[in-house]
């Protein structure tokens, strides 16, 4: 996933699907300098930081 991509997604008012490594979260907010951000396992409610571009869509 882009950094367009995931700003599109926090902004929406829908849900939107997004994964991490198989595992279902919620992106908290985007780092647009690191390209990094702060997700919330769905499962776990585990809070921690990531690449954008590990997340994937869907």
């Amino acid at each position: 996933m882009d950094v367009k991509r995931a700003n599109e997604i926090v902004e929406s008012l829908g849900v939107i699907n997004v994964t991490y490594k198989g595992n279902s979260v919620w992106i908290e907010n985007i780092n647009e300098v690191n390209n990094e951000a702060k997700v919330k396992d769905i499962n776990t409610e585990k809070v921690f930081t990531v690449e954008v571009s590990d997340l994937k869509e869907g």
